[in-house]
């Protein structure tokens, strides 16, 4: 195994999504945005340095739009096993965990830092909390919408926030006849 394989295990995998994203004429801000990672981690799975996930990889598929064979080729890459049972499209497999991703939670998570990654289609927000022990900032929530959803969010921070920043002040006394001019 030479040197550049033992560093970057996943060369090969990296190689063929660089190409497929290079062929489609894409940024690496477009597909990062497009699958919700930042633009440091596809790059170094573009290098072969970093396996993505399984979810990551079958968004990264279902992205460049590839056809079963070649997905099979890069689940194999990636060395995870392609879907078992009747229907064996890499779509049934990502439908089948974007239903396992999307959990009702209730709880509010308060952060203390934000990252936000676009493109001219999307914008992703990541709400981050600091660990104050280590002092690393940890993602506890991510949220992706359209510019237009985005857009609206704007205009009701800047409305809440302008709301927020009004001084409150007492109603203008009502004025009454000087005493002075009825005499």
């Amino acid at each position: 195994m030479s040197e550049k394989q033992a560093s970057h295990p996943y060369i090969l995998l990296g190689i063929h999504l660089k190409k497929l994203r290079e062929r489609q004429q894409k940024t690496l801000a477009e597909v990062s945005g497009a699958v919700e990672i930042d633009i440091d981690m596809l790059t170094q799975i573009e290098d072969g340095k970093t396996r993505p996930a399984e979810d990551i990889l079958l968004l990264l598929i279902s992205h460049f739009d590839i056809k079963d064979d070649e997905a099979d080729a890069l689940l194999d890459l990636a060395g995870y096993e392609k879907p078992k049972g009747n229907d064996t499209s890499v779509e049934t497999s990502l439908q089948k965990q974007l239903m396992v991703l999307l959990p009702l939670d209730n709880r509010i998570l308060f952060s203390d830092d934000a990252h936000i990654n676009g493109n001219k289609d999307s914008l992703v927000l990541n709400f981050m909390q600091t660990d104050l022990l280590s002092n690393q900032s940890t993602p506890v929530a991510r949220v992706g919408m359209s510019l237009p959803q985005a857009q609206k969010l704007f205009d009701l921070l800047r409305q809440a926030l302008y709301y927020q920043a009004q001084p409150k002040a007492l109603p203008a006394p009502k004025s009454k006849p000087d005493q002075r001019s009825s005499k």
